[in-house]
């Protein structure tokens, strides 16, 4: 028996064998243990040979030809600190199967498996997928909704007999995307025994949970693949992406604090202080016009931004979205001179640059699809249907990823592009790779291409946007350095898809802006404060023709942003953590720094309250016997003052306890939706 321990996590293995090792025990430490009683083991990779009727992990055939695998280890499995590796093989069936178990310090655990052939015939893989068992209490799921514009909607529902499966098809991680959890019925941020599975994995993918009438419950993922997808010669080999699992006693924010600081702890994570950022898109569309962009580049800098990042529009032919997609060559009708100027008059003002390409979509109003129709991923006699007017390449194809390669890194040598937005507008439809399906080849690609990129401009950063915030995904987020929370910036919808998106995601990885007044997208008119106060929480910029706003607008943007520079390093390296608000039209959410000595909190009323009198306001997560003293900040993302309640006027000083167990009084905002109410602690 093997115990692996982290951060009150526990994972107990039988590695004895003949068989891969059997998971005993996952979820809270059980403390130091010599034996167990005989019980129930989980096997990583079950068959119906061994007793187990569920959907299997592994599928696949020999040119139709079945033979269920079983597997035997070819040494002990190898164990270092938390890792541990396991090799097995079935040699009448010509597989071999090597296994990495990790539990990371944080306590998140992480699985893959890579199959390789060992016989002369291909052998057809149909599905790998990773697996933990959950508990008997494990009595309810969580996962996620979602739509373009209105990203991971949570949806709850007991846990029964059967598979509650997610399965994604688009070739994309979607707007749904989210790690799928279970629990003890009942559970919220702060309460309850959940588990939670997220595969890092950017196309086709699963996750479900599954209760057998045996009694046997586990929590799987895995990439979802199609009929023939991945056919393995001799000696070839196909290993999973990464399939993270996480446990808490301490409800989601548990989750969520396992989950940041393990990406807080990776090499590649941005170290240094998030820019504040101006976008030109919901500023311009595609009205691109250099004085037009000199002048919001000026007014971006008098607000204080620190980086301009050019959205769609600048290159050959892109004077809508239905032509020019995939001409990546700065447009010499808009841009005699090329982007020099403007790149000049941002640098000048001490600000970085940015570009947005869309590198994996063509229109087929292109010069590029017109030279190279054949370079699309698609069945080249019959296209798949258009959306937003566009198809998409085959990155695996050489001559395509060699074309991306080209023209992005060119660009980012000539101007010395600081940043790249990286878009992804469409589903990936009937994606025919060299006649097979070619989503897992095209992901691979993507993946190649961000890679190299980076290796070749160390210091570029990137972020991941598609169609707004739908690929999200620690796969992508090994290579980037952000994604965009949602194109979506009423603050009323940020404020629930930033919420959830923070479940796996800490907020200097969410890109978060304040915008126009109606906003775009609903048309929602809303303060300035809510907006600002909404983009706080989060890698924060600005996406609004600020040229056209009155001075004292521009001095409120302006004092904003002095406020998220001066929070963020706690905002970046604290503690999410979200009360259980019995209120709905409420939340409340706030950062908590690790030495518990100063946090911020917002309140933020969402929709009008059923009762009259505010519900108090718990502030969790803050050190429970010492004193703080909580103060309202000042201006416009506190709400009207003569809302606030009577203590903003001063300071108060509670303890932690006080404050978790009763809490403050609220503002009046219960019949006026779209304020928000920001208070600090300091520990005295």
């Amino acid at each position: 028996m093997l115990v692996l321990s982290a951060d009150g996590v526990g994972l107990v293995l039988d590695v004895a064998g003949p068989r891969l090792p059997r998971v005993l025990h996952w979820g809270a430490c059980p403390g130091p243990l010599a034996e167990l009683p005989p019980m129930p083991a989980q096997d990583l990779v079950p068959s119906q040979g061994d007793g187990w009727f569920g959907r299997p992990v592994l599928s696949g055939h020999r040119d139709g030809a079945w033979r269920p695998p079983r597997f035997t280890l070819l040494r002990p499995a190898e164990v270092e600190g938390g890792r541990v590796e396991a090799r097995a093989a079935d040699l009448e069936g010509g597989l071999e199967l090597r296994t990495e178990i990790e539990l990371t310090v944080q306590g998140v655990l992480r699985i893959r498996h890579e199959l390789v052939n060992t016989a002369s015939s291909p052998y057809t893989l149909d599905r790998l997928a990773c697996l933990m068992p959950l508990p008997a209490q494990a009595g309810e799921v969580l996962d996620f909704a979602g739509r373009w514009a209105r990203e991971r909607s949570p949806q709850r529902a007991p846990l029964l007999q059967g598979v509650w499966s997610r399965e994604n098809r688009r070739g994309r991680t979607w707007f749904d995307a989210g790690p799928l959890v279970a629990g003890t019925p009942g559970f919220g941020f702060r309460t309850g025994e959940v588990w939670a599975v997220h595969v890092a994995w950017s196309g086709n993918h699963v996750q479900y949970v599954e209760r057998l009438a045996e009694g046997d419950t586990v929590l799987a993922a895995g990439e979802l693949l199609e009929p023939g997808e991945v056919r393995l010669g001799r000696g070839e080999s196909y290993r999973t992406p990464w399939v993270y699992f996480a446990s808490s006693q301490d409800g989601l924010d548990g989750l969520s604090r396992r989950f940041h600081e393990m990406l807080r702890a990776r090499d590649g994570h941005p170290r240094s202080a998030r820019p504040v950022t101006m976008n030109t898109w919901e500023a311009v569309y595609f009205d691109h016009r250099e004085d037009r962009l000199l002048a919001l580049a000026d007014a971006a800098a008098e607000v204080g931004a620190e980086r301009f990042v050019v959205d769609d529009g600048w290159f050959r032919h892109r004077r809508g979205d239905d032509a020019g997609l995939g001409d990546w060559y700065v447009d010499e009708s808009v841009w005699p001179d090329g982007l020099h100027t403007l790149v000049r008059r941002v640098r000048e003002h001490g600000m970085q640059f940015g570009l947005w390409f869309e590198p994996e979509m063509a229109n087929p109003d292109s010069d590029l699809i017109r030279a190279h129709p054949d370079w699309l991923l698609a069945d080249p006699q019959r296209w798949p249907l258009p959306l937003r007017n566009q198809h998409t390449l085959d990155v695996a194809r050489p001559e395509v990823y060699a074309y991306l390669l080209d023209r992005i890194g060119s660009l980012v040598a000539e101007y010395g592009i600081d940043y790249i937005k990286w878009d992804h507008n469409r589903d990936i439809a009937e994606p025919v790779h060299e006649g097979v399906p070619g989503t897992h080849a095209q992901t691979e690609a993507v993946y190649r291409l961000l890679d190299e990129l980076r290796a070749r401009f160390p210091e570029l950063e990137i972020e991941s946007c598609s169609s707004g915030g739908a690929r999200a995904d620690l796969g992508i987020l090994e290579r980037t350095d952000r994604i965009w929370g949602s194109d979506n910036i009423d603050p009323i919808e940020r404020q629930h898809i930033q919420r959830w998106t923070g479940l796996l995601l800490p907020y200097e990885l969410i890109g978060s802006h304040v915008g126009s007044s109606p906003a775009h997208i609903t048309g929602r008119a809303t303060t300035l404060g809510f907006r600002a106060a909404t983009a706080l929480f989060g890698h924060a910029g600005v996406e609004a023709d600020i040229t056209a706003w009155t001075a004292d607008d521009r001095k409120a943007l302006a004092e904003w942003i002095a406020l998220y520079k001066r929070l963020r390093p706690l905002l970046h390296t604290g503690e999410l953590v979200r009360a259980d608000h019995p209120d709905p039209a409420v939340l409340v959410h706030g950062v908590v720094a690790p030495d518990r000595g100063r946090a911020v909190f917002a309140y933020a009323q969402v929709a009008t309250s059923a009762t009259e009198r505010p519900v108090p306001v718990r502030l969790p997560g803050l050190d429970l016997d010492a004193e703080y003293t909580v103060a309202a900040i000042p201006g416009a993302v506190s709400g009207p003052v003569d809302r606030r309640p009577q203590w903003a006027a001063g300071d108060v000083r509670l303890t932690g306890r006080a404050l978790a167990v009763i809490g403050l009084p609220a503002p009046l905002f219960h019949d006026k939706p779209g304020n928000a109410f920001l208070v600090e602690a300091i520990r005295t």
